[in-house]
């Protein structure tokens, strides 16, 4: 009876195993499949909106990435809190609405 109860268990353990690894494999090529998206617009110059070819503006230490066509703007990570950092809120407000000709 004890033999059955092991082999049940090894069973078990097996199908436990099967699982997590086809789960595993289905994930990585969910992001693999995803990964192309993210970095075809990401550092590329490409507006993630339209794929217009960003235009970049420095001033004071910041960088921005500005869309020609959308007129979205792009920010990399940190690129805010630099700004807010160096400067007053209503100077950011003032320095990002003067990309927009407002």
């Amino acid at each position: 009876m004890d033999d059955k109860d092991r082999l049940g268990d090894k069973l078990r353990d097996k199908g436990r195993a099967a699982e997590e690894l086809f789960i595993a494999e289905y994930e990585r090529k969910r992001l693999e499949r995803l990964k192309p998206a993210a970095t075809s617009a990401a550092g590329s110059g490409a507006c993630p909106k339209d794929g217009s070819k960003l235009t970049v503006h420095q001033e004071k230490g910041v960088t921005i990435d500005v869309c020609p066509t959308c007129h979205g703007i792009w920010l990399d990570k940190g690129t805010m809190a630099i700004a807010v950092r160096n400067e007053n809120e209503a100077a950011v407000v003032h320095w990002v609405r003067s990309f927009f000709g407002r």
